[in-house]
């Protein structure tokens, strides 16, 4: 069983930056694609980005690319979102996830994700 922690939201600033973390106990996360998916109030949760198991390989959506970073600990079983030069649309709740799959087929659906954390919320205002 992986149980999954988000933590490191609040409130930021227009083009400020912040860090959310997901600590996973109990199973070890090193043989899971790791991911972060957000929803906004009266939208779909959507993917933001993702990190496999091994190699090093990074996804990210479109929306976020080159303002986020995943990357992933697994020695400390923590994955990582850093988030930079935030805009007020990127409001909502961030989820932590875990799979088994990266296919592209996959990475992007909800459905393909086995475990999810309780979600931290990041509200972008000045």
């Amino acid at each position: 069983q992986v149980q999954l922690v988000e933590s490191g939201g609040g409130l930021v600033q227009p083009g400020g930056s912040l860090r959310l973390s997901c600590a996973s106990s109990g199973r070890a996360i090193n043989t899971y694609t790791m991911a972060w998916f957000r929803q906004a109030p009266g939208k779909e949760r959507e993917f933001v980005a993702a990190a496999r198991a091994t190699g090093g390989l990074t996804d990210h959506a479109d929306s976020v690319k080159g303002r986020f970073t995943i990357s992933r600990d697994n020695a400390k079983n923590t994955v990582y979102l850093q988030m930079n030069t935030v805009e007020p649309e990127d409001t909502a709740v961030y989820f932590c996830a875990a799979s088994r799959s990266w296919s592209s087929g996959n990475r992007y659906n909800t459905r393909a994700y086995d475990y999810w954390g309780q979600g931290t919320q990041v509200t972008v205002s000045s």
